[in-house]
Parts: C-alpha cells; structure tokens; sequence
C-alpha cells in the first residue's frame, strides 16, 4: 500500500489575495520551497506565473504541523499549493490557477485597510468559478498592534458578509515569522476537504503550465521531452498512454485567422508530489512527461491546453455563443463603477478552464446571448462556464461569468 509521503497530492489549494499580502511567503512557511523562480518575479519581488508547492499535513501530539518528526506525528494527507499573482496585471493568470483550484487561502495583511482592490477582485473570482471552501489568512500580525489587529479583524468581518466567505475562519498568522502556522493547518484540515473524484471518466486534464527543463548546452542524446504541469479534473493517465492536446498549437494564418491543430504524443513519464509515478488521476497538481520536442512547451506556450487521450476531448471552439450573467458593480478598481452592458464589437477576455483567451462581441442576440470570435480558440463543453473581463482604463476587471450555449 502506497504511504502519503510517496503518493499524489489530494488537493490543490490557492493561495490568493493583493499583491505583497503574502502569498509566497506563506508557501515558503508551511512547504520550504519559494515558488517565485523566474528571473523577472526574483527582480521584481511579485509573483508572475502560478507557483505550486506539496505539502504534506501531520498531527502530533502538539497539534498539526509539517513536520514529519514531531512528536507521534502522524501523515493525514497531501496537499498541493497554488501560488497565484496578485498583481492587478495578471488577473488573467489567477482566473486561470483558479480553474484547478479545490479550495483557497484568501490572503488579507493586518497592515493595510481591507479590501484592497484585488482582495475584493480574487475573492468575487472565487465566487465566479465556484471555489466555496476558503480560509481566511490575516497575515502580517508581527507588524501591528493588537488593536490595530483587531481593527482590521472587523474590516475583514464586514468586507465578506454576503459573499461565500461569510463563514469562513479567519486566521492571524505571521508567514515571515511562522507564527501561528499550525493554527492555519487546522483550519485547512477543518474546512478545505478533499472532494470525489471519479477516475472511472475519461481522462481531462488542464494545463496551468508548460516548460522545458533542459539546461542551456545540455548533449542531444541527454535532452528529454516537453513537460506539461496541472490538475487532472477526472480520470486517470499512465505512463505510456497516447494522449491528444488540444486546441493544440497555431500552424498557419489566413486573413488574420489561425489555424490550430491537435498534438498527438506520448507520456515519457509522470510525476507528482516530486516522485516519479506510473500513474496519476484526479487530485494535488502533476506533471507530465512527453516526448514533445521541448521548443514546442517553452514559456507556457501550451497553458490553456487540455489533456485526454485521443478522440476523448470536448470540442475546440473558434467561435460561440455565450450566456452572460454580468455583476452590478466592477472589482478591482479603488472607483465605484457601475458595469455597462456588453457592446457589439466590444473585446473581452475570457477563461474557460485553464485557458485564457480574447473575444470580439460580433453579434448582440435575442434573450441576452452574445455571439464572440475567439482570438485564441479554446477546449470545452457546451454549458461550460467561463469568466468575462473587460479593459477599463488600461486593465482588464473581471465583470462577470458566462456559459457557452452554442
């Protein structure tokens, strides 16, 4: 029987909230990795891309913690952290990491007045795409009083009653310090449950990132393939399966339109929880080994893709016809501002699933649906929900959701 130390993460947690509030800081407490990696984020002191770290939870005789040495500490499970930006310019990555999200730690600094702009914008994102199990993390104690703790406490209270975090715990923490801590992994354990999976389903699995792990100068005959990393929705995969990537990738332009096509490959190997597996289903995030020339993965050229064996996927749209459902008022802005109602030949970003991609509004049709052309096309359902953004100002802000009809 496999130990929790060697199998596969149960659950993938987001850790979301303002920019500088602490997100990659926490990931550092409880896992000891920092997820901000790339050259850029390490300059300028901000997550850029979704960061993932595994954590695995014990319980000793002094509480819960991450420690396998603890006093008669026993393994309950694995977890995968979700580091997502929160800059106000990368909204799109986050909706994105939110896709793959089971639950989230909703990051608020004791030191500064809530909500911030992208506290208000991640927590209706949640909302939007359906993530309900959420704590509450009022990080940066260390740097306040404990009245001015207690008066941000009340803000935090006001700011999520109505939203689906009304109820949520709230936890006082301080991640540079590591105070706390063990406090905030009960209440992950309390509130962020591992749901159902089903791995009698064809495998779906969406792509949050995609990378080539070679060194620069590294010999031909050494270099490995491509590496797609993510979430499996359901189903399971196995090392050796031919599997099918879709919408797949841009092979010619005619008159400014696209065409797209599959990638049919080959798992090389599989890992996740920093093991190599033979197999992986639904759960904690994995990675994918093909045998994809890695020019073709670098940079996370193929986020947004879907995974499945082939012929299993849903369908690639170029185009569709979207239900919206819009929000009374804009997130994300410091402005109060009342959102408009779409226009025809408006832009507007859209995440459908993992993926990120840009609509032109061509028609405006009977009973509220909105006809699009879809920049980037997209895998998915018909009924799939998806989020809607628009550009105001020089930002895209979240307005509201929408499902794809036809």
């Amino acid at each position: 029987m496999t130990s929790i130390e060697d199998s596969q993460p149960e659950v993938n947690i987001g850790l979301v909230g303002h920019v500088d509030h602490g997100k990659t800081s926490l990931t550092f407490a409880l896992s000891g990795k920092w997820t901000d990696e790339h050259s850029e984020e390490l300059k300028r002191g901000i997550t850029i891309r979704l960061g993932y770290a595994d954590v695995i939870i014990y319980k000793g005789d002094d509480g819960y913690g991450t420690d396998p040495k603890a006093k008669e500490a026993i393994a309950l499970r694995k977890i995968s952290l979700v580091d997502a930006p929160g800059h106000e310019t990368l909204m799109a990555t986050m909706l994105s990491g939110a896709a793959i999200m089971d639950g989230a730690l909703l990051l608020v600094a004791a030191n500064e007045k809530c909500p911030q702009p992208q506290t208000k914008e991640h927590l209706m994102a949640l909302q939007i795409t359906g993530v309900k199990n959420i704590v509450i993390v009022q990080n940066k104690i260390d740097l306040v009083t404990e009245e001015q703790a207690l008066e941000n406490y009340k803000e935090i209270k006001n700011f999520v009653k109505g939203t689906i975090a009304e109820n949520a715990p709230i936890i006082p923490i301080s991640a540079q310090h590591k105070i706390n801590i063990n406090h905030l992994i009960e209440a992950i354990e309390e509130t962020i449950p591992t749901p159902e999976r089903d791995k009698t389903k064809e495998a779906v699995m969406y792509v949050a990132r995609s990378f080539d792990v070679n060194r620069p100068g590294a010999e031909i005959q050494k270099l490995v393939g491509g590496v797609l990393g993510g979430a499996l929705k359901q189903g399971v995969l196995k090392v050796g399966d031919k599997i099918e990537i879709k919408p797949g990738m841009a092979v010619d332009e005619k008159e400014g339109k696209k065409t797209y096509n599959p990638i049919i490959t080959e798992i090389a190997g599989l890992k996740t929880g920093g093991m190599n597996v033979k197999e992986v289903g639904p759960g904690g995030s994995v990675g994918v080994l093909t045998k994809l020339d890695p020019f073709y993965v670098k940079s996370d050229s193929l986020t947004g893709n879907m995974i499945g064996r082939v012929g299993t996927l849903p369908p690639v749209w170029h185009e569709f016809a979207v239900k919206p459902g819009l929000l009374e008022r804009v997130v994300g802005t410091k402005e109060d501002l009342v959102v408009e109602p779409i226009k025809k030949n408006e832009v507007l970003m859209l995440n459908v699933h993992s993926a990120a991609t840009v609509g032109i509004v061509s028609e405006l049709r009977k009973k509220g649906e909105i006809f699009l052309k879809l920049k980037i096309p997209v895998c998915a359902n018909k009924g799939d929900r998806l989020t809607i953004s628009r550009v105001l100002g020089n930002r895209w802000r979240l307005i509201g959701m929408g499902e794809i009809v036809s």
